[in-house]
Parts: C-alpha cells; sequence; structure tokens
C-alpha cells in the first residue's frame, strides 16, 4: 500500500512538472511582427504594455557594402500588445523621414524613453553632408507620433541610441557602431572620412555614453567611451571579433548589476558584458545568442510580466538580408547573474 502511494505522488509530481515544463516552452509566435518587414527591435514595458520600435525595412535597389546602403529606412512604425501570444497592434507612422528637417536618409535602429510625462524617440540619420547623428523626437503618447527636434543631439554622432534610466533617475544614452555607423570615424573626436578600426593588438573600440539633461533632450555631459575588457581584465582587442563591441549596444539591470549586451557584427553573435557601474568597464560574460539567417542582428532585452526577454530579428522569412522580420525568445538567468545563451 505505502509503495502505490509512493508511485502515485512520485507520478503526479512527475505529471506536474512536465506540465510546468511544457508551459514554460511553450513556442513564441515567429515572427513575433508581421505584415512588415521590422528589425532592431527595442522593447520597453510602459503602464503595463509592452511597446516595440524597430526600424522598418523596405525594398532597395541600392547594392549592398559595408556602409550599409541597402539598408535605406525611411519612417518608423510602432508596435505594442498586452500579451508575448498574442498579436502586435500596428499603431502605423510614428515619424517619417520627411518630417525631420536635419535628416537626409536612413533612419536606422532606435529607441524609446519615458520622464516627465514625455515619450522620447532616439533615431540615427544621416545629416545633409552624410554623416550619421542621433536625433530626438518628442510625443504624450507612447505609439506617437513624434515630432522631431529641428536639430540632430550636439555632440552626437554615429548610430544605435540606447536610452537607459537608472534607479536613482539618471539618464544615459549610448550609442555607436562600427562601418556603415562611422564610429572608427570618430576616433579622435573629430569626423575623419578616412578613419579606419584600430590594429588587431591594439584595444577595440567601444560604444560611447552620454549623461542626458533633465529635459533628456541633450546631453548633459561629453560622450565617453566604454570600456569593455577581457574574462582576464585586460581590455578587448580589436582583432577579437568574436568578444569586441560591433554595434547594436543595450543597457539593462538586473539585481544591481548593469548588463550591457552588443553584436559582433561580422561574427554575427550576440554577446554581453557586465559591470557595477553604468559607466562601465564592463567586462565580458559570454554569449547570448548564435548567429541567426542574416548579416548581422540587433536587440534589446526587457521584462515583461515576471518573464525576461530578448528581442531580435532574421530573415529567415525573406532569405533577403535587408528585408528582416523581429523575433522574440525568452531569456533566463543563472543564480550567479550570468544569462543562460538562448535556444532557438
Amino acid at each position: 500500500m505505502k509503495k502505490s502511494i509512493v508511485k502515485f505522488f512520485a507520478l503526479s509530481a512527475l505529471v506536474l512538472f512536465a506540465a510546468c515544463s511544457s508551459s514554460q516552452t511553450k513556442p513564441l509566435p515567429k515572427p513575433f511582427i508581421t505584415g512588415l518587414y521590422t528589425a532592431d527591435p527595442s522593447a520597453h514595458v510602459f503602464d503595463g504594455r509592452l511597446f516595440i520600435y524597430p526600424s522598418h525595412d523596405r525594398v532597395s535597389t541600392a547594392k549592398p557594402d559595408n556602409n550599409g546602403s541597402q539598408y535605406d529606412m525611411v519612417d518608423y512604425h510602432v508596435f505594442s500588445t498586452d500579451s508575448i501570444d498574442t498579436p502586435v497592434t500596428d499603431h502605423g507612422v510614428a515619424l517619417a523621414l520627411a518630417d525631420i528637417p536635419w535628416a537626409s536618409k536612413q533612419l536606422w535602429a532606435p529607441d524609446a524613453a519615458f520622464r516627465n510625462g514625455m515619450y522620447y524617440l532616439y533615431f540615427p540619420a544621416r545629416d545633409k553632408e552624410n554623416i550619421f547623428r542621433i536625433g530626438v523626437a518628442t510625443s504624450e503618447k507612447p505609439e506617437g507620433p513624434f515630432t522631431a527636434e529641428a536639430n540632430p543631439i550636439a555632440g552626437s554622432f554615429s548610430m544605435d541610441p540606447c536610452a537607459f534610466i537608472d534607479d536613482d533617475g539618471s539618464a544615459y544614452l549610448y550609442f555607436g557602431g562600427l562601418w556603415g555607423g562611422q564610429l572608427e570615424k570618430w576616433k579622435t573626436g573629430t569626423f575623419e572620412p578616412s578613419g579606419r578600426e584600430p590594429g588587431k593588438l591594439a584595444p577595440a573600440l567601444g560604444p560611447r555614453v552620454a549623461r542626458l539633461s533633465g529635459d533628456m533632450l541633450s546631453f548633459d555631459s561629453e560622450a565617453l567611451e566604454v570600456q569593455i575588457l577581457d574574462e582576464q581584465g585586460k581590455p578587448v582587442l580589436a582583432g577579437n571579433n568574436r568578444v569586441r563591441f560591433f554595434e547594436g549596444a543595450w543597457v539593462h539591470k538586473y539585481r544591481g548589476t548593469y548588463y550591457l549586451s552588443y553584436s559582433t557584427g561580422d561574427t554575427h553573435l550576440l554577446v554581453y558584458a557586465t559591470s557595477d557601474n553604468p559607466l562601465g568597464p564592463f567586462t565580458y560574460r559570454g554569449v547570448i545568442l548564435e548567429p541567426v539567417v542574416g548579416w548581422t542582428t540587433h536587440h534589446s532585452i526587457v521584462e515583461f510580466k515576471g518573464q525576461w526577454y530578448l528581442f531580435y530579428h532574421d530573415a529567415a522569412e525573406s532569405k533577403v538580408d535587408h528585408l528582416r522580420n523581429v523575433q522574440v525568445a525568452r531569456l533566463f538567468y543563472n543564480r550567479d547573474g550570468t544569462i543562460q545563451p538562448v535556444i532557438r
């Protein structure tokens, strides 16, 4: 009798575990956003609802090159949902290139933030001199429409802005990207058209970070380089292209630790580093996501309704590198704070 009872409870526990495991591994929508080609998803939770701020891919006749000429985007749409498992709402065009006085082309990866009762959309674009700058637009609603400031943020350059507001209210903007993003042309602090990446044995270039002013419209400090160290505590070298920063910086905080995640570019990895200071230095920790279909990927990490998620993009649907779709995967941390590699 006792053995039967033990078997009964053991079987019940096994069934319960299987049910929980099944719930945790329930497939997520693929792709997460349909109807438009979208990429570079910046995910945020505002008033309990999940908002996605991606770039908007379109068909281009430009020949692909290292400057990203084929990524010729001209507007932004904002998407939202109240559940990760239900279809998203497309709120339409939130900001168009034609409405940005200083910009000439290529509305690449944006980000968003909320403060002072206002929503802010940070975005890169090439100015009239073909130099990437970062602009900011505002709206009273998270879905927009957004109104762009007449000029880019003074002191800004390159691409891939990431806005981060710390627990103490301090706000930062991280940005930068190599090759098409022109970061290597700003090594001296002045734009040099012939600027190149450092040699393979020299320290790699890191993203930039600047404090944002109280009104979130300008820099309150000089843009500083974020240093990334290897696992031995030495600066990551430019030749270490499985670890070095390339583009797509994203900063989030988990249990008091700052996480800087980014794309390695030509090795097609998403990796991360950690620090106890939002300004760094950050120490490399490992890979979050292995290569996907497409040349590179760009991501964000957010907690929504008690679960952490990785948003990224790939070209699995179109098989065309510049026609991408936003994807989502659950993200898990180990007890020591390290991130478990995402299984797709």
